[in-house]
């Protein structure tokens, strides 16, 4: 079953093609968007208005904030040290390695075909360039691109800052 009975669906998300989707153990915001081939692990949870563009992969320990932007085919990895096996040759399991958790603050916007590494955090309001390979935190408002990802403006001087909304993640901070 491509969306899981154990999915938190809030109110008005729409899912394009849901029988072209593979959601489990995660919870998606009201009005949130998800495109076709995109796969949402456990352990995920997306804020509310976003939009996550087809061929998309946000596995465990994600979490998108509200009104997030994330392109096509944008990849998340939440192991910074990958193995298929232990050191007696045995294959890995769940209780074999941690999650290294991703945050992605509210308003940021993620373009197509970028990959974003375990333990990041991505500001508020952030652009991250179309392919670029996210492998350090990205400040608040900051324009990154390239591999690895570099920092090369700011939105809000360049007149491409989000407006501002209230969002529960930013309650009583």
């Amino acid at each position: 079953m491509p969306i899981a009975k154990d999915v938190k669906l809030g109110a008005d998300v729409v899912i394009f093609q849901p029988e072209l989707v593979n959601l489990y153990g995660c919870s998606v915001g009201a009005g949130t968007r998800i495109g076709a081939f995109v796969e949402i692990q456990k352990n995920t949870a997306i804020g509310q208005r976003c939009k996550i563009s087809s061929h998309s992969f946000i596995c465990e320990g994600v979490t998108i904030e509200d009104e997030v932007f994330v392109g096509h085919g944008v990849m998340f990895t939440n192991d910074r040290l990958p193995r298929a096996t232990n050191a007696d040759g045995s294959l890995q399991g769940e209780a074999d390695w941690a999650v290294d958790p991703i945050r992605i603050r509210r308003t940021a916007s993620i373009g197509s075909n970028a990959t974003i590494l375990s333990g990041i955090t991505i500001g508020v309001g952030a652009l991250v360039g179309a392919g670029a390979v996210v492998t350090r935190d990205v400040p608040d408002h900051a324009i990154v691109q390239g591999v690895p990802a570099r920092v090369v403006g700011d939105r809000r001087q360049r007149g491409t800052e989000p407006p501002q909304s209230s969002s529960p993640f930013t309650q009583g901070k």
